[in-house]
């Protein structure tokens, strides 16, 4: 009979997974037993130090357009197959830097931020209406109603799915932050 604890049990699971595994397993689903993840070798060697790294591959390209802000810590957007990933984008003044959000409060950074999406989409040759899924942070709750309101202007029919919740600390102290995926057309 194994008398080792569920403890001891886990520590080895985990010790075995990280030495193969081709990505980092967040702690949380190692701590849950993983029951629907799934673990694959890695066949490249890209290494970089001690650590190995994430391949950019074909399945990925990274979209950083003129004009719009970005940071060091994270891409602008990414493609990956039909589908492109934007960051978070808060209502930044284009082609400032460092970047300053527009002054006004909630209704013209709201308006702001929902150019800079068009101007990423734009790059990529999208536009609003390609948006499927977008998910708003907000400073204040409060604020809801007045996004909703601008929100409604650039999407007046067929609005993308939608998630909003509060938070705070957003980036340079902005109200407002939206996230977007878009869908690129068929054979693009």
């Amino acid at each position: 009979m194994n008398t080792h604890t569920t403890g001891e049990m886990m520590s080895a699971v985990r010790t075995r997974m990280f030495r193969r595994a081709t990505f980092c397993v967040p702690a949380a689903l190692v701590a849950l037993g993983t029951g629907g993840c799934s673990i694959e070798t890695r066949t490249d060697s890209a290494v970089l130090s001690d650590r190995t790294t994430p391949v950019v591959s074909s399945r990925k390209r990274i979209v950083q357009p003129e004009g719009v802000a970005a940071l060091p810590v994270f891409s602008t957007a990414v493609r990956s197959g039909n589908l492109l990933f934007l960051s978070g984008q808060i209502g930044t003044r284009p082609g400032v830097d460092p970047p300053q959000l527009i002054a006004g409060g909630i209704e013209p950074e709201t308006r702001r931020t929902i150019q800079n999406i068009n101007a990423v989409l734009a790059s990529e040759g999208l536009t609003l209406q390609d948006l499927v899924k977008c998910t708003v942070f907000l400073a204040d709750i409060a604020d809801y109603a007045a996004v909703n309101e601008v929100y409604l202007r650039y999407f007046p029919s067929d609005p993308p799915a939608r998630s909003a919740m509060a938070g705070s600390g957003l980036a340079l102290g902005a109200l407002v932050e939206i996230e977007c995926i878009a869908a690129y057309p068929e054979g693009r």
